[in-house]
């Protein structure tokens, strides 16, 4: 069996929870406030990493409205970085107003592989707007060892 590590980052989503929580106290529930600083926060995809039967590792990224072409994936000193920018705009009639909404900003997801796994190993699939990307398991030969302390 061998230890698979993803960068999760529990800050981001604590610093968004006292983001809400001080915009909706100090700007009196105006909700075009709340609006205005969440357009200016970066865009941060969802990331989900699971262990498959068959010694792979499937990680999936939630990138609504992006296309491939918009997607970089890299891979150097066993750091798999999924990147790239979004620029989503809609117009649309609603209750007789135009509305037009666009979002935009650069974003970036790292994950650590363990040592040996090649670029040719890594396969990566996206469909409506959900990017998979599939790595083999760090064998075990290669697994971290302990050391006992004498």
């Amino acid at each position: 069996m061998s230890l698979t590590l993803g960068v999760y980052d529990p800050f981001s989503e604590l610093e968004r929870f006292f983001d809400d929580a001080f915009l909706t106290r100090f700007s009196g529930g105006n909700a075009n406030a709340n609006r205005e600083v969440a357009a200016r926060q970066p865009f941060r995809p969802k990331m989900d990493i699971r262990e498959g039967e068959n010694d792979t590792v499937t990680a999936t990224f939630e990138l609504p409205g992006l296309k491939k072409e918009d997607v970089n994936i890299q891979l150097h000193n066993n750091r798999l970085t999924v990147s790239g920018e979004t620029n989503v705009s809609s117009d649309r009639e609603q209750d007789g107003y135009s509305v037009r909404e666009r979002s935009f900003g650069k974003f970036e997801r790292s994950l650590r592989l363990g040592q040996g796994i090649k670029e040719e190993d890594i396969k990566a699939n996206m469909q409506d707007g959900v990017l998979t990307v599939t790595f083999p398991k760090t064998p075990a030969e290669q697994a971290p060892k302990r050391i006992s302390v004498l």
